[in-house]
């Protein structure tokens, strides 16, 4: 059955535009997702989510109802229904039809597909296999397969889970463009697979399927401060893989792991997350992921039991290279030491193309700064990582030379890392030039939907790094940095939501997220500050702010699609934190610990009134989110109505509009969370501009005050003054990075300590600003009161620095843009509206509600 926000979304939400029977051109339903990806295959949920836009030219085009109709062929496709069972392994095909607001029909829609995967273990035939050496062994597992097609295929799948990163080949081709699979898990809670097509890889008569396991999160054989060392998961990798084949005369076979299959070791000596991969071309065995191969020298494979109890279908898009990037500049210092430098800081990999002799050793050395010799320096990055082994350095690979006479091509497979240079160093002279080394940018491969530009250079430089540090971060999980931890903080992410939500459509990310957080949560109800987690940062640090992201990035979810699973999901868990924080508290409701403004400049704000403050945001999301699911919302309401008195006993002075220690972040979230007490607002965002006034216009505020305090000067008539604040180009500021420093992407700290060398330089968690310039110069909001932009909040700002601002967000509805420019005294605002869809246009204090379509507006 589809879900009951799947019908809101099928039967309200892209109510759009294009005329129907009698119009000019027929309003047709285009871009067909389901469950928000394109032609999916191996999907597991049996109730998925359908949605789809409009096309067409009529304005304010509104659907009245529509219908799906599916079936396993495209010529007999059926009504869905709520009783309809779908099947695993099977191809489905689905049409929509709307009618408009007079009930005439509209054009269908063209037939779109999805291919279901595994609903049960039972669905799965195969058995876990690994070796037989020990999780401390070193050099990688190989596995292999042979076996023989004697009919004609006319299609194949194949469905791989590891508990650990693997390659997979198909007489001897890589399969798939993804990287790093399957995706960053609790491996004894939860383990993805992925489903590839591999129809034209493989022929009849003699075949040959392979692999080679990474260690990834689940083996960490290297030491770090967060114990993944000491995981309670921590094991040999293994692999669970099923190739299911289909034939032409309607007969299907499966060729699954099982105990015939070999292994061994070879070239990929060793791979670690944080430090690297280190591969040994000398030990290669050619064709060993080949067809014809001579196996017999291999040992038995050791059939094991399975990691964790739930298997779940990879969702999100794959890490994917969506970028080749080549050396601005190389500098020889010897024929065995160069370095490469890039344009830009990213997150990925580096592709070396060498010859050399036999056994030449060569390690490429990865960082963001150099030494003032031009040497690499990795003193801002590698302060957590504790190597114990010999020859383990921080994200270096290694790669030794078989010394054919031929170029060799080398790329690690199991490692990426974040850079902007590279030294490469060899045991023996070696002739490189610019063109040796390429830079792989790769992450999860989230589509963009969102882009920014204006007349002002400096608010586009802060939106690109912004962007860049965001892709930098998403390697399966929503990270802080590439290089030095790769760890999913829990308060990095939910501040970032707003910035990654406007920039890239990874809704499906996100919700594998969410689901991290259930496997994370111990039995008392609390969760660590990073998930996934194998038993670090849990307890009162990092506390409640931080552990917000389980209500927010939900929250932001369903304002940003419409979507309620990761809430129905997570609800469970929601209500035991809640009872954990209840446990907590101190004074009739108030919470004592945990962090909060982090990486502030220089004032501090109270951690009990940020800690507070944010346990009132919890019960006023989870009374939304009772509402939604038809729960009773009032017991929560009444806890959050409490908790905001509580904090403005304590730390309101309603005389002088202060909040705590009146700080711009004290001040900012007391309105951004809507604790201020009704009629004080106004009182209150004036002591914030008073505030930053006084600090002539500088920032002075970390993660809490970067996505509080330019949004509330805004929204309370200080536009002007946020912008003075957001380019300032002196520390502390956004400017000061991508101006005056040239940074490419977002640091952790507002400067970088030249003692110590001791932050990233590719954060996101302060990009928030980025957003704000989409919501409040572009103007393109949610509304709340109606999510998934079925109405939408056009509120674009004309300041004086600026004489033109665009901003386009391919919506779950559609494309929204709002532009705006000022020639001779004027400004013309121009602003389309997707089909099915209406929007309020304010602008100072004049609202137009209007429909969907192109509106020009001169002011």
């Amino acid at each position: 059955m589809v879900k009951k926000n799947t019908l809101l979304i099928c039967s309200l939400a892209f109510f759009s535009l294009m005329g129907c029977k009698g119009k000019n051109e027929l309003t047709v339903p285009v871009n067909l997702r389901t469950e928000y990806l394109r032609e999916p295959i191996g999907l597991d949920t049996k109730s998925p989510r359908f949605t789809w836009e409009y096309k067409g030219s009529e304005k304010n085009f509104l659907a009245s109802r529509s219908e799906i109709r599916i079936g396993t062929s495209p010529d007999n496709l059926q009504p869905y229904t709520d009783n309809m069972t779908l099947e695993p392994h099977t191809r489905y095909y689905w049409n929509v039809t709307v009618w408009d607001q007079d009930g005439d029909i509209c054009e269908t829609s063209e037939t779109a597909t999805f291919e279901t995967a595994k609903f049960k273990s039972s669905d799965w035939s195969g058995k876990w296999i690994t070796d037989s050496h020990d999780k401390e062994f070193e050099p990688a597992p190989m596995f292999r397969k042979a076996f023989t097609l004697g009919k004609e295929i006319e299609e194949a799948r194949v469905y791989v889970a590891a508990a650990g990163y693997y390659d997979l080949f198909i007489n001897g081709k890589r399969v798939g463009e993804n990287y790093l699979d399957p995706g960053y898990t609790h491996f004894d809670k939860r383990i993805l697979y992925v489903t590839h097509d591999v129809t034209s890889l493989l022929k009849p008569g003699g075949n040959a399927i392979a692999t080679v396991l990474g260690n990834g999160w689940h083996n960490v054989q290297s030491k770090a401060v967060w114990n993944f060392e000491t995981a309670r998961w921590r094991n040999r990798p293994r692999m669970l893989c099923e190739l299911r084949l289909r034939y032409t005369d309607g007969t299907t076979e499966v060729i699954a792991t099982d105990e015939s299959w070999r292994t061994a070791t070879g070239p990929y000596t060793y791979n670690n997350i944080y430090s690297g991969d280190k591969y040994d071309a000398t030990l290669e065995e050619n064709g060993w992921n080949a067809e014809g191969f001579d196996d017999s020298k291999w040992d038995p494979v050791q059939v094991t039991e399975a990691p964790a109890p739930l298997l779940a279908a990879q969702q999100m898009p794959g890490i994917r290279i969506t970028e080749e990037l080549q050396p601005v500049s190389m500098k020889k210092f010897s024929d065995k030491l160069y370095v490469f430098s890039f344009e830009k800081n990213f997150a990925g990999l580096s592709r070396l193309k060498v010859k050399g002799a036999p056994g030449t050793r060569i390690t490429l050395k990865h960082g963001e700064l150099l030494k003032t010799d031009g040497r690499l320096e990795q003193g801002n990055i590698d302060v957590y990582y504790h190597p114990v082994k010999p020859g383990e350095v921080f994200q270096m690979d290694v790669f030794t030379l078989k010394g054919t006479g031929e170029e060799e091509i080398f790329m690690p497979s199991f490692a990426y890392h974040g850079f902007q240079h590279v030294e490469v160093e060899s045991s023996a002279p070696v002739v490189l030039t610019k063109e040796s080394l390429t830079g792989l940018f790769m992450h999860t491969a989230v589509e963009p939907v969102g882009s920014f530009s204006c007349s002002d250079p400096l608010l586009n430089k802060i939106w690109k790094a912004t962007m860049e540090a965001y892709r930098s971060n998403l390697h399966s999980i929503p990270t802080d940095c590439p290089q030095r931890e790769k760890n999913g903080w829990t308060a990095d992410a939910h501040v970032a939501i707003d910035l990654g939500l406007l920039g890239f459509d990874a809704i499906t990310l996100y919700e594998k997220w969410m689901n991290d957080f259930i496997d994370n949560q111990r039995e008392a109800g609390e969760i660590s500050g990073i998930i996934p987690s194998s038993g670090w940062g849990y307890g009162e640090w990092p506390g409640p702010v931080w552990d917000a992201a389980m209500f927010i990035i939900p929250n932001a979810l369903y304002n940003y699609y419409g979507e309620t699973r990761s809430i129905e999901n997570l609800y469970p868990t929601m209500l035991r934190y809640l009872d954990y924080l209840k446990a907590k508290e101190k004074d009739g409701g108030y919470l004592t610990f945990g962090l909060g403004d982090w990486v502030y400049w220089k004032s501090t704000t109270n951690n009990t009134y940020t800690s507070t403050a944010y346990y009132y945001l919890d019960y006023t999301l989870m009374a939304r989110f009772a509402g939604l699911l038809g729960k009773d919302a009032a017991p929560y309401r009444q806890r959050a109505d409490e908790l905001k008195a509580l904090v403005n006993r304590k730390f309101f002075n309603p005389e002088t509009g202060v909040y705590a220690e009146g700080t711009q972040t004290a001040q900012a979230i007391a309105l951004y969370l809507g604790i201020v007490p009704e009629g004080k607002e106004q009182l209150v965002a004036d002591k914030l501009c008073e505030v930053v006034r006084a600090n002539n216009h500088f920032l002075d505020f970390g993660l809490l005050g970067s996505k509080s305090v330019p949004a509330m000067l805004t929204r309370y008539g200080y536009v002007e003054d946020a912008m003075k604040m957001i380019t300032k180009t002196e520390a502390p500021s956004w400017g000061y990075w991508v101006e005056t420093m040239g940074y490419t992407t977002l640091p952790e700290t507002w400067t970088l300590s030249p003692e110590f060398r001791d932050a990233s330089l590719n954060h996101v968690f302060m990009g928030d600003v980025s957003a704000w310039m989409m919501n409040q110069l572009a103007g393109i909001n949610y509304d709340a009161v109606e999510p998934g932009f079925r109405h939408i909040l056009i509120t674009p700002h004309f300041v004086e620095r600026v004489n033109w601002a665009k901003g386009e967000y391919h919506s779950v509805r559609g494309l929204i843009s709002s532009e705006w420019k000022r020639e001779g005294g004027k400004v013309t605002l121009t602003v389309t509206i997707p089909s099915g869809c209406t929007a309020d246009i304010r602008v100072g204090d004049k609202t137009e509600t209007v429909g969907s379509g192109t509106h020009v507006k001169t002011y």
